[in-house]
C-alpha cells in the first residue's frame, strides 16, 4: 500500500490527475490547437496543414490577452478562469502563419472557455 504510484499532483492548492481531462472536440478529423508564434502572436483552432513552422489554422482566434490562466500551458489545460476579463479576437475562417514555435493540445474545458470568451473590439 506504501508503495502506491499514484498520477496526480497538486499544485496551488489545484489537484490534477493525469488522464482525467477530456480531449477537445475535432472537426474532419482535425484537432483543437493553441498555436504561439515567434511574432504574430498566439492563436486557438483547428491546424488544417502544418509544413515546418508554416501552418494553416481554420476557425482561427487571435487570444491577445488571457486572465485565470498563468501560462498558455494551463491555458491549454483549464481555459480562463476570468472570462470577462480576456481578450480574445473574432474568429477568421482561415490563417496563414509563417512562424509557429508552439503547439498545444487543447481540452475540452479549454476549448469551450475559449470559445466562450466574448470577442474582443475595440
Amino acid at each position: 500500500m506504501g508503495n502506491e504510484v499514484k498520477d496526480e499532483i497538486t499544485i496551488n492548492g489545484e489537484r490534477y490527475i493525469r488522464g482525467c481531462l477530456e480531449p477537445a472536440v475535432c472537426i474532419d478529423g482535425m484537432e483543437y490547437k493553441i498555436i504561439r508564434c515567434a511574432s504574430a502572436g498566439v492563436f486557438a483552432g483547428y491546424i488544417s496543414i502544418r509544413d515546418g513552422r508554416e501552418v494553416v489554422i481554420i476557425n482561427a482566434r487571435r487570444l491577445w490577452y488571457w486572465d485565470g490562466a498563468a501560462s498558455l500551458s494551463q491555458l491549454a489545460m483549464e481555459g480562463v478562469k476570468r472570462p470577462d476579463n480576456c481578450k480574445f479576437a473574432m474568429e477568421v475562417d482561415e490563417i496563414l502563419v509563417l512562424d509557429a514555435i508552439e503547439i498545444l493540445s487543447c481540452t475540452k474545458k479549454s476549448q469551450e472557455s475559449i470559445k466562450g470568451v466574448v470577442i474582443w473590439k475595440e
